[in-house]
């Protein structure tokens, strides 16, 4: 089935089966595949796949070589795998990759208004809130979560099952092996949490009162050293509405641990100056660099 205006070149592949809404554009040497459907507007640029078992909504953005509905990278494979369902308005640049969700019942799932830059890869059973951006060469493994208007910087690595909250600010090369709360910023040299992500907050509009009492939770949370189940309580009693609520709730459903705080520490070095005396003895001077 196809809807009107719809622009097919010539050296694509385009299955009879497919759905394809009203205005698509499919470039050069695109493949299609059977029951797969794609809303109004999108674009597909050349060597574009979207396999079996993938659902887009409206004015996507497919760039030259992504890769949208493979088969998950798995030792156990079922034989009936599950789908992908992309909402609308997102941008996938160029060689991106997203997978099947390994259960029939199941969906990997992308929501609306993300940007995936080139070479980002998502695993089956991922779910992706929206307005995401991430950088070049993410790679997130299967059944993560990521929160709406979260950051992910270049080149970072997410362990299976882990989540990443809402307004979250991830630095490039960091190893997320635990949960990264809402609202934070992660180190990419340290992978540790480094305070809140306050450009994030500000330019998502979150009032003065707001920033005031996520500041609070942060201590508590980070540098109160209450026992969890206190820190849980205390966030609970102290702050019944507000960006903290979602907070709260976000560490209490942790099953991986959260991510610890720690700053980077710079090392400053020395340099040794080696120099012969008038005596003929080798003499070492250390001078210890300014940081500036």
């Amino acid at each position: 089935m196809r809807g009107k205006d719809v622009q097919i070149h010539p050296l694509s592949s385009v299955s009879s089966k497919a759905k394809i809404g009203h205005g698509v554009n499919i470039g050069p040497f695109c493949v299609i595949e059977k029951g797969v459907e794609i809303g109004d507007g999108c674009v597909l640029e050349a060597r574009v796949s979207i396999k079996e078992g993938t659902s887009v909504g409206e004015n996507n953005h497919f760039c030259e070589g992504t890769v949208i509905g493979g088969l998950p990278q798995h030792l156990a494979v079922p034989d009936e795998c599950g789908q992908v369902v992309i909402g609308s308005e997102n941008t996938f640049r160029e060689n991106v990759t997203i997978h099947r969700a390994m259960k029939e019942s199941n969906a990997t799932i992308i929501g609306d208004n993300n940007l995936l830059m080139v070479n980002v890869h998502i695993a089956h059973d991922c779910r992706l809130g929206d307005n995401i951006v991430m950088a070049n060469n993410v790679m997130i493994a299967g059944h993560v979560t990521i929160g709406s208007k979260a950051n992910i910087s270049g080149a970072v690595g997410v362990h299976q099952f882990c989540r990443i909250g809402e307004y979250a600010m991830v630095g490039g090369q960091a190893h997320i092996a635990q949960d990264v709360p809402p609202y934070v910023t992660v180190d990419g040299l340290t992978s540790n949490i480094v305070g809140l992500n306050m450009i994030g907050l500000r330019r998502g509009g979150f009032s003065a009162e707001d920033i005031k009492q996520l500041k609070e939770a942060y201590q508590i949370t980070f540098r109160s050293q209450l026992p969890w189940r206190e820190i849980l309580k205390t966030l609970e009693d102290q702050f019944a509405k507000g960006a903290v609520v979602e907070l709260a709730r976000f560490l209490a459903g942790t099953t991986r641990g959260v991510i610890r705080e720690g700053r980077h520490q710079s090392v400053i070095p020395n340099l040794k100056l080696h120099r012969v005396s008038d005596d003929g003895e080798n003499e070492v001077a250390t001078i210890r660099l300014n940081a500036g």
